[in-house]
């Protein structure tokens, strides 16, 4: 028996005695490790100048006093002062005043009433508080309640398969928080550097669905070519439209920040190809899941048949998938249409406001990578996957039997 023959029939016997799947577990230890090197990998600004010198802990108020507040229609300025209880950091028990500057907007300010929580920064010298500044209300606590109960949940109804996809969202939280940020304000090249940030997550997502295997290789390489397409057009029509990356919200912060070499134009370019991503690989993988049906079903089918399946299931999920971005990018934006609406403006003048423009790019432009990721994906799980069973269906079959054939010598 030759070698390679030798040791497939090795691995199945040992996957078979002990109920362990290397291929489909093995993305979940690759995501535990990657999870543990993130979690103790520094960002580099973790002692920015701005908080050096503070403590941070929430606080209970326990009194305020609004003698400050200039009251001038729906618009409050001034400050407030609150006696406070701080219930954490250096100064743990101890009380203090506190003031909450108002800055006479609704977006930001916000007002504290006895009994509440808040998040502090505490600026000191030595053993001696020199400030309290009431940052905004607490609410780590109920975020972590909804957090673990959006995971618990998710266990429940999915099972093992809802444990991996929690670890898939965890890791994608640290890369973009510990990598992709971070390399963004070092200077790195967005496109190319959110391009490979962007196919990692994917692949670790995919993986922890299908396990290290053609199925993963195929719904991988369908959406990198529909990101791919988006990025290409994202770059085209965002100079055409000329768009500047500071229509992102607070993008020219950055530059006062001292970050003024930071191209806001590319990283523009590169947060349309990342926001669609997720649906390329909804669409993609939702593709290759129904091609590898089919062959499971029917072995004998060419990849020809299987392509023309995968792409009878991409036209049917196309056109909820662009409604669905459409939503995703346009659902913020409600308040802007109605100020434009009860302002009368022209729907012309609309249409050419570049942050309508930039939604606009990122819309459509996002939908191109979805149309175009349904033939990439049908393409490459209709070759990829057939190609598998072609093989095994040649090596079960063996030799073609010939007794009738005469020979001679």
């Amino acid at each position: 028996m030759p070698y390679k023959q030798l040791m497939e029939h090795f691995n199945s016997f040992r996957n078979k005695k002990s109920g362990f799947d290397i291929q489909y577990n093995l993305p979940v230890l690759v995501c535990l490790i990657l999870i543990a090197a993130l979690l103790i990998l520094p960002t580099g600004y973790e002692d920015a100048v701005i908080y050096q010198g503070t403590d941070r802990c929430p606080v209970q108020i326990i009194s305020v006093n609004n003698d400050n507040i200039i009251d001038t229609g729906l618009i409050r300025s001034g400050e407030q002062t609150c006696l406070v209880l701080l219930l954490g950091g250096k100064f743990k028990g101890q009380k203090a005043e506190a003031f909450n500057l108002l800055n006479g907007s609704l977006e930001s300010d916000k007002i504290f009433t006895e009994g509440d929580k808040a998040l502090a920064v505490i600026s000191y010298d030595g053993n001696r508080i020199i400030s309290v500044n009431l940052i905004d209300h607490y609410r780590i606590n109920k975020e972590a309640v909804l957090a673990l109960a959006f995971i618990l949940f998710l266990i429940l109804m999915a099972g093992k398969t809802g444990i991996r996809a929690v670890l898939a969202f965890i890791t994608t939280v640290l890369l973009i928080w510990k990598v992709l940020v971070p390399a963004y304000l070092n200077g790195y090249n967005p496109i190319y550097f959110g391009l490979f940030i962007t196919v990692l997550l994917i692949t670790i997502t995919i993986s922890m669905v299908y396990g290290f295997n053609r199925k993963t290789l195929s719904a991988v390489s369908g959406s990198f070519l529909g990101i791919l397409v988006t990025c290409i057009l994202g770059m085209i029509f965002t100079g055409a439209f000329k768009i500047h990356g500071a229509i992102m919200p607070n993008s020219e912060s950055l530059l006062y920040s001292g970050y003024q070499n930071l191209n806001l134009t590319k990283i523009f370019m590169a947060s349309i190809f990342i926001g669609s991503s997720g649906a390329v690989m909804d669409l993609a993988v939702d593709i290759t899941s129904a091609v590898n049906e089919v062959i499971e079903k029917k072995p004998d089918i060419t990849w020809k048949e299987a392509c023309s399946s995968g792409m009878n299931v991409g036209r049917a999920a196309m056109g909820t998938m662009t409604t669905t971005l459409l939503l995703a990018y346009s659902g913020g934006y409600i308040s802007l249409l109605m100020v434009f609406m009860a302002q009368g403006t022209p729907v012309f003048n609309i249409l050419n406001y570049k942050y309508i423009s930039a939604e606009i790019i990122e819309t459509i432009v996002g939908s191109f990578g979805l149309v175009t990721v349904a033939p990439f994906t049908a393409l490459t799980s209709g070759v990829l996957l057939t190609y598998k069973k072609q093989k095994a269906l040649e090596e079960n079959s063996g030799p073609v039997p010939c007794e009738d054939k005469q020979y001679t010598e």
